[in-house]
């Protein structure tokens, strides 16, 4: 199901070799969202006096009635936030592995990892959304917490009509149509739904209704709670009531940086975006990559460079850090920076076999989906959230309507071998009770004169971090606007496989001279390496760009 966003680009009809379109603009605030409705529901919010907190939560819950494939009551996520006063905040609702589950859960007789981390009801992690909402809104809302759930339980109960590229995506999930509630519901008993069709979700709008009514409790201590907990006892799944009672979302303090003068408040751990971010911008400052131009063999071949270098220093340091003392400080020198930008030789690839991961010194103190908010007052939110492969393990709770997601599979459940994006994970994100998986998912900030610049982010999976960097770099270095910058072809490594994507748009004579390079490179038609939303602060007001490869919107005022 992980591959369920080339179908997405494809329905569409857009790619990033598409014509150049013109990003949003609006004077005041903005809303950027993979899915249309939700973008709505948000500027509403804006309009109606709520600030950016209370449009991204409104959004949220959006997102899990219209937005199934990644939008979600049943997954987790991060929250990265940004007051106009400069301070800034990151709320951290990932899920977390149940109190039933082991180091080895996931390996058969002879060690080798099965498919139970991504199939099936012990795949699974306790549900982070609604509480990791619910304490942003505690802290930095300012509207009444049941209005931000009116706009998401009307079009649950009322429905909304089915876009072309959601009825395609339904039809195509095959493990919507392993579970018998998820084919009722999302694949209209096999009868499949057509555009323009209504998707009504009575069982979810009453779920919706109840959270708005009886607050968070009723999520993790009350009826849904209740329900939840019994029928995974049923199936064999591992959440307990006790799971649900127990979890919390916590608040943590942003990594942050600069590039060429430009702040950077990044995603901390568990998250793996920010340090990526920061130590990859800190390989690329100082280099003169861009010096060749944007799409140049000697401008990839550097960028893929410190994407493999960051990689692997991945597969080994990060994890959740609530479970282990984390190198983030030795991770982050500039000396170590330095080193492994010394490393790269500018003329050829390194193979991936001589790149381990990194020995820093010294002491130390995907299917997604990701949406951005600014409101008039310049606060700024970056939200990224995710089931983990699209529409998560497939599973929906009956009587509930919400789909389970399958974020065990981001735990490494054998250290030293592939999860279901390839990455390689260490001993840093071994499966222990209550532990958070590592993630990649990278909501990230950045100011400019101690004022918003821009928000960023993506779904993806792995291709997160590489894709949210190239946006980045397209604004700052090659000076493109946001929805140029978000269409721009794009390429990741990581690491392990060796191998260097290559979206289409890049010039056939640069990928024949990346071969003779040494790179093995993917360069298959439909290829897309995540799907960006941003907005960028252009000086005379804000505009946005919603990425192309997708169907999202970009919508202020």
């Amino acid at each position: 199901m992980r591959w369920l966003f080339v179908t997405f680009a494809l329905i569409v009809g857009l790619c990033p070799s598409a014509d150049a379109r013109e990003p949003v603009r609006a004077r005041h605030a903005m809303v950027g969202a993979q899915e249309p409705l939700a973008t709505d529901v948000g500027v509403q919010v804006l309009r109606d006096g709520g600030n950016a907190v209370d449009a991204a939560i409104a959004v949220g819950f959006a997102l899990a009635v219209t937005h199934p494939y990644a939008g979600n009551l049943g997954g987790g996520g991060f929250m990265l936030i940004r007051f106009a006063d400069g301070r800034s905040t990151f709320v951290d609702f990932r899920e977390r592995a149940p109190e039933k589950a082991s180091r080895d859960m996931y390996l058969d007789t002879s060690g080798k990892p099965t498919r139970e981390s991504l199939e099936g009801w012990r795949s699974a992690g306790v549900p982070g959304t609604v509480r990791g909402f619910e304490l942003a809104h505690r802290k930095y809302g300012s509207r009444k917490w049941s209005g931000l759930l009116e706009p998401a339980i009307a079009l649950a109960e009322h429905g909304f009509q089915v876009s072309y590229p959601l009825a395609e995506s339904l039809k195509a999930a095959r493990n919507l149509s392993q579970d018998p509630e998820s084919r009722r519901i999302f694949q209209n008993n096999g009868a499949y739904f057509a555009p323009g069709d209504t998707l009504t979700q009575p069982e979810l709008a009453s779920t919706l209704h109840r959270i708005a009514q009886n607050g968070v409790k009723e999520f993790y201590e009350g009826e849904t709670a209740q329900k939840l907990s019994d029928v995974m006892s049923r199936k064999g799944g591992l959440i307990t009531l006790s799971d649900l009672k127990n979890y919390s979302a916590v608040e943590r303090t942003p990594l942050t940086g600069s590039y060429k003068g430009y702040g950077i408040i990044a995603a901390p751990p568990p998250s793996s975006g920010g340090v990526g971010i920061l130590q990859m911008l800190g390989m690329l400052e100082n280099s003169g990559y861009q010096k060749s131009g944007f799409g140049s063999a000697a401008e990839i071949e550097y960028v893929a460079e410190v994407m493999r270098r960051y990689y692997a220093d991945r597969s080994q340091y990060l994890g959740d850090p609530d479970f282990g003392k984390l190198r983030l400080t030795s991770l982050l020198d500039p000396a170590y920076i330095k080193r492994r930008r010394d490393t790269i030789d500018p003329n050829h690839a390194t193979p991936s076999s001589r790149i381990l991961p990194g020995l820093p010194t010294g002491r130390d103190g995907g299917e997604t989906t990701h949406y951005n908010v600014v409101d008039a007052q310049g606060n700024a939110v970056a939200v990224t959230f995710t089931l983990n492969e699209g529409y998560g393990n497939g599973i929906t709770v009956p009587g509930l309507g919400f789909l389970l997601n399958d974020e065990m599979d981001d735990f490494a459940a054998k250290p030293g071998s592939p999860n279901a994006f390839g990455l390689i994970q260490g001993e840093a994100n071994a499966i222990q009770p209550g532990k958070r998986p590592l993630s990649s998912m990278t909501p990230t900030i950045l100011t400019r004169d101690g004022k918003f610049f821009m928000a960023v982010g993506a779904p993806g999976g792995s291709r997160i971090i590489s894709a949210v960097l190239q946006t980045i770099l397209n604004v700052v270095d090659f000076g493109m606007n946001a929805q140029d910058a978000v269409d721009a072809p794009r390429i990741h490594h990581q690491w392990q496989p060796d191998k260097l994507y290559l979206e289409p748009g890049i010039s056939p004579d640069t990928v024949a001279l990346l071969q003779s390079r040494g790179y093995d490179v993917d360069h298959s038609p439909g290829l897309v390496l995540a799907r960006v939303e941003a907005i960028v602060n252009s000086g005379g007001g804000l505009q946005g760009g919603s990425d192309g490869r997708a169907s999202g919107k970009v919508a202020g005022y």
